[in-house]
């Protein structure tokens, strides 16, 4: 056990959903075996671990949202379930020999800086290492976000999250109350509805709800995809075609949207047919400046006797009564929470302490800000996948997440480039910079202009989360590290430049 907390590794990734076993794939292949993944669940697959209530799938075509170094011809869909996921992610573990890798039950508790040994020291569940480079793989969608409802305590009944849904409670017969309406809800109300006795629906905000055009794909795909690679390659590059196509739209011309509009409001009536109903459900913003939703079985869902939909929040509980926001009462026996999670305050950056003895969270506190996308200015040799600003509203994110990897592995290389001892901490001035020019493309985009409030905005309204650009760019502007992006950082005394500094300026 002594020998396992004095661990020193070159690499230690947080996570191991996608982010993080793509990180190790890249290590690997790279030919980096000294790295841990930490990961604080008993098993890989992070929010398709999570995610696993009735229901639960992407919104992404599968043959996307895959890994281009692992694709797989055995996709059952157009749009492939959460169970399906989880497994490819397995499969991915398995095929590229991560488990040696990955420390289980290993939540990391802290990570500190040390600026006399250039290194990071990471406290876990499972016991303490360091590590020179820390690559946080945790996700945005990774810890459940529940709101402060006056009364819940009282609450008799069972309450919980979506993404940490109790499979041994059993809602048939029940009486359910669905708080929310994203992603998730709209897959879980028509899940739900046949079994449960009655069902309300609490919307705050009604979401722009598209079709699905979901499938079972066919053995003769499947058989052609595995025989002829190219059929795949292609069908990917298409389904990647058509979404960057899509870019403009959402960052610079949102007012062309209106079509989609039209499209939405057709697919509600079709299966709406109360007036006052379909006024509840029709969104006062422009479409995409929240997610656009997809879904063939919400709105038939939300017609059936048994299903209630109440056009206000929940503010308050009072024992089994929960009230709404418009004065309504409901009954219930069981409360699921579908409200999102914790995205622009994300809970690992209160425990990364970096060269200034302040943390993560208290350098983002006027909002996240990372040089593109991955390193925050005080950090050094810490990169972030899914950082600041580099989700999607119509793509998907593997395509983002493998643009960060080669980042990655191009930072590592200038280190070895550089030599000895050493670290990289992103300039305050490139940070800034990067920020500004970002926030400033920001201010056109449906997400900025749309007229709604998102959880792609944080407690400041600055839009911190979403990339203004295509994923085709934004592999181009993180192929490789700049270093005059950076400073470089040497052990005191070693330092180039002024005696016993720690900072070595590198011109470039």
């Amino acid at each position: 056990m002594a020998e396992r907390e004095q661990q020193h590794v070159r690499v230690a990734v947080i996570g191991s959903g996608f982010g993080g076993l793509g990180a190790a794939v890249r290590l690997r292949r790279q030919g980096i075996t000294d790295f841990v993944v930490l990961e604080r669940a008993d098993s890989v697959g992070g929010t398709w671990r999570d995610n696993s209530y009735p229901g639960c799938a992407c919104d992404v075509p599968s043959h996307l949202y895959s890994f281009s170094f692992a694709p797989n011809p055995e996709w059952p869909r157009n749009f492939s379930g959460q169970e399906h996921i989880r497994a490819y992610l397995e499969r991915v573990t398995d095929t590229f020999g991560l488990r040696p890798h990955i420390r289980f039950n290993a939540e990391v508790r802290g990570l500190r800086w040390s600026n006399s040994a250039l290194h990071w020291e990471i406290e876990t569940a499972s016991g303490a290492l360091t590590a020179d480079v820390v690559v946080s793989a945790t996700g945005p969608l990774s810890d459940p976000k529940l709101p402060d409802v006056p009364g819940l305590g009282t609450f008799p009944g069972k309450v919980f999250h979506s993404a940490r849904w109790d499979h041994d409670y059993d809602l048939r017969g029940k009486r359910v109350a669905m708080i929310g309406t994203g992603a998730s809800a709209i897959q879980i109300v028509p899940a739900i509805q046949p079994e449960v006795s009655r069902l309300t629906l609490f919307q705050r905000t009604p979401p722009w709800v598209l079709p699905r055009a979901d499938r079972k794909i066919s053995a003769v795909e499947k058989w052609l995809h595995t025989k002829v690679p190219a059929t795949r390659a292609a069908r990917r590059g298409l389904l990647w075609g058509i979404r960057e196509l899509q870019v403009s739209a959402f960052t610079k011309r949102p007012n062309v949207l209106g079509l989609i509009e039209f499209l939405a409001k057709n697919h509600m009536r079709k299966a709406i047919k109360d007036p006052g109903m379909r006024a509840a459900l029709t969104p006062d913003y422009r479409i995409g400046c929240k997610r656009i939703l997809l879904s063939n079985t919400y709105y038939p869902a939300l017609a059936r006797p048994n299903v209630d939909l109440v056009p206000a929040g929940l503010t308050e509980v009072r024992g089994a009564t929960l009230v709404a926001a418009d004065g309504s009462e409901t009954e219930a026996d069981a409360i699921v929470f579908g409200t999102g999670f914790h995205v622009t305050d994300m809970p690992i950056a209160q425990r990364v302490t970096g060269a200034n003895g302040t943390t993560l969270a208290e350098e983002w506190k006027d909002g996240m800000a990372a040089l593109r996308g991955a390193s925050a200015a005080g950090f050094p040799n810490f990169l972030t996948l899914i950082g600041p600003n580099t989700g999607l509203g119509n793509s998907s994110m593997i395509l983002m997440i493998e643009a960060q990897l080669n980042y990655m592995v191009d930072f590592l290389r200038q280190l070895d480039v550089l030599g000895g001892k050493i670290a990289l901490t992103a300039r305050q001035s490139a940070v800034d910079e990067w920020t500004r020019k970002i926030q400033r493309r920001m201010e056109r985009t449906v997400w900025n202009t749309g007229g709604c409030d998102s959880w792609y905005l944080d407690a400041n309204g600055r839009n911190t989360t979403a990339w203004p650009g295509t994923t085709a760019e934004f592999k181009k502007v993180t192929r490789q590290v700049d270093l005059a992006e950076y400073e470089v950082l040497r052990p005191p005394g070693a330092a180039v430049g002024t005696s016993g500094s720690a900072r070595a300026e590198v011109a470039v």
